[in-house]
């Protein structure tokens, strides 16, 4: 191996082992440093790795994640598809890492609510994958979840319900039933229940709620999004009492970690005040 050779290798590794340094600020809720970490290492890596480099798209897709999880959506899908077209010109457009970018893109139109926008990519992510890696692949599975999660909200739930199943055995068998993938499925699970059996999907999202509490960040917007379907069931249940709190700590959570106007923060506030409002009404002689 050349000098030039070796010295390239060298920087990319140590700009992986800095984007996972920024990505587990990211997962600790340290935003801020987060991004700041990896617009310095983006500098970084077009400069000592090229700027059309793979160490390049690692971190357009860390910056990508940053940005769906702070409500920034528009420059995540910028970093998203940067980080894609790196990918698809040196690898093509058939390998795992494609998949992985794919499955992202149709995760950022899902939390925009743009369900249809969203599919293509989640079932492309799921396809490709599949091809690279087997269907019994812990990958596979969390493409799969994510597409269940696209299709429930077109109505297609059926399918939906399918590949949350077959996600839920290769989590189980490959990471035991704590695992935080096992409560992201069962958290979808719970959403297909939640019309016909509120209570039966509060229990499942109270065991998805403890998983990643003991997972997560306490300031985590993944946190968040359980604490407040668990709230939105107590309430179809009439259980305010249970709801109000679990509501509150949602607000809490994403206050000051997201975006004023992300979508979640928005309708958790909103529902809030509504439930203290319709508390307050009752409570009335």
């Amino acid at each position: 191996m050349s000098e030039a050779t070796a010295g390239a290798v060298d920087a990319a590794a140590a700009v992986r082992a800095a984007c996972a340094d920024a990505e587990r600020l990211r997962a600790a809720g340290r935003y801020a440093e987060a991004e700041q970490a990896l617009r310095a290492l983006l500098s970084r890596a077009e400069q000592e790795c090229g700027p059309e480099s793979f160490a390049v798209a690692e971190v357009c897709n860390s910056l990508g994640v940053l940005g769906k999880y702070t409500g920034r959506f528009d420059e995540a899908r910028t970093q998203y598809r940067r980080a894609l077209a790196i990918i698809v010109a040196e690898v093509g457009e058939n390998h795992a890492d494609a998949a992985a970018i794919y499955h992202n893109l149709g995760g950022l139109d899902h939390a925009r609510g743009r369900y249809r926008d969203a599919e293509p990519a989640a079932r492309r992510a799921v396809e490709i994958r599949r091809r690279a890696c087997g269907p019994d692949h812990p990958d596979v599975a969390a493409d799969e979840v994510a597409l269940a999660a696209v299709l429930q909200q077109l109505g297609a739930t059926d399918e939906a319900r399918t590949l949350l199943g077959r996600a839920l055995g290769v989590y189980e068998r490959h990471y035991g039933p704590e695992h935080l993938e096992v409560a992201i499925v069962l958290g979808n699970l719970a959403v297909l229940r939640v019309d016909d059996d509120p209570a039966a999907a509060a229990e499942l999202w109270r065991r998805a709620l403890a998983i990643k509490r003991a997972a997560l960040a306490p300031t985590h917007p993944e946190l968040a999004v359980t604490l407040n379907n668990l709230a939105m069931a107590h309430w179809r249940l009439g259980e305010h009492d249970r709801a109000e709190p679990l509501l509150a700590e949602t607000v809490a959570v994403l206050t000051g970690a997201v975006e004023d106007d992300h979508p979640l923060l928005r309708s958790a506030t909103a529902d809030l005040a509504d439930l203290r409002r319709e508390r307050a009404q009752a409570a009335r002689p």
